[in-house]
């Protein structure tokens, strides 16, 4: 039997907690993801460990989804024992989200975004999770062919029946955030964020104006793969590393993503770093909140020392003009 978790009574004293948006939400500047590491394949002690850290250092928001495993569903059915073994006492300090979109189920209603599947999808993360509501339950991915309202609609229903907060979106692109954002004002859904993928090495919501859209609707942008999959660390400056996961889990990352253009640009990337006096995936990670227009960042880590070394980028955060610029004639060239 675990032992009696206390939080830390100074966990709020060093994160920052930014606006989502034009909600009255806060995020932590960083996140904990639950993609990666939280299902069978992860250690349930060391899982333990994790969200400790994370809120003993005042990362307040957990990210899951439904899918999120091996296999699906796993990763809720181990948070959600984790959550009342450990932080129930805590529950009103923390944002939990899950997420809905990509294939769950056999059979036709059991992926995209129609009414039926979301609705079938928050009761069953509840379940897992053994939670009344989540913060913010997320549409994961636009459907090409359930009309827009109907998944809108089914969020709203969502917040209503109290299993959510708010409602979010992800892998929206811009277009199709500002469709998503009007039919959320027409309906009074609380529509805040959304989720989408960011990083020194993947600038397609710049490129596409997202952050442009958010800004003028008002919604928020919380990042995920701010490392790119852990090409913006130090662990493929020599090549690929015999226990990275490129070498042992290519379901994210795959050998050919380390090409010589993104090898140089990461070493020149880490040189500029270590002139900051921090590492690469510290300036990556403050890189991605430069500003205001983006939220948090959701880390993925595999043991707790990893979380404590991401919010170290908190106590150097801000960037001269001309190392904004380098950065991106970096990126341009890969």
């Amino acid at each position: 039997m675990a032992d009696i978790y206390v939080a830390s009574e100074s966990r709020y004293e060093r994160m920052k907690y930014n606006r989502v948006g034009k909600s009255g939400l806060m995020f932590p500047a960083v996140s904990l993801g639950f993609w990666h590491n939280f299902g069978s394949n992860g250690n349930y002690e060391n899982m333990r460990q994790m969200m400790r850290t994370a809120f003993d250092l005042g990362i307040t928001q957990f990210d899951l989804a439904n899918n999120y495993g091996p296999e699906y569903g796993r990763a809720e059915i181990n948070a959600g024992h984790l959550l009342h073994e450990d932080f129930m006492p805590y529950r009103d300090e923390l944002v939990i989200t899950s997420k809905a979109g990509y294939d769950m189920w056999p059979g036709p209603y059991g992926n995209w975004g129609s009414r039926k599947y979301l609705m079938a999808s928050i009761d069953q993360s509840l379940q897992r999770l053994g939670l009344d509501y989540v913060d913010i339950f997320y549409h994961h991915r636009p459907d090409p062919d359930t009309p827009l309202e109907e998944t809108m609609e089914a969020l709203l229903q969502i917040v209503h029946s109290g299993k959510a907060i708010y409602a979010g979106i992800s892998n929206y692109n811009a277009e199709q955030t500002d469709a998503a954002v009007k039919i959320a004002r027409k309906i009074h859904l609380p529509l805040i964020v959304n989720q989408r993928r960011y990083s020194i090495f993947d600038r397609k919501i710049e490129r596409e104006g997202l952050k442009d859209t958010a800004r003028k609707d008002g919604i928020g942008i919380i990042a995920f793969s701010p490392l790119a999959q852990g090409l913006l660390t130090d662990r493929y400056l020599n090549g690929i590393p015999a226990d990275s996961r490129i070498a042992h889990d290519p379901r994210y990352l795959h050998r050919e993503d380390l090409t010589d253009k993104k090898l140089d640009a990461i070493r020149r990337l880490n040189e500029m770093a270590l002139g900051r006096g921090q590492s690469l995936a510290d300036m990556a990670l403050a890189w991605v909140l430069r500003d205001d227009e983006v939220s948090s960042v959701i880390i993925g880590a595999s043991r707790p020392e990893q979380i404590r070394d991401n919010v170290r980028f908190l106590e150097n955060d801000s960037f001269s003009d001309e190392e904004l610029a380098e950065i991106d004639r970096i990126s341009a060239e890969i």
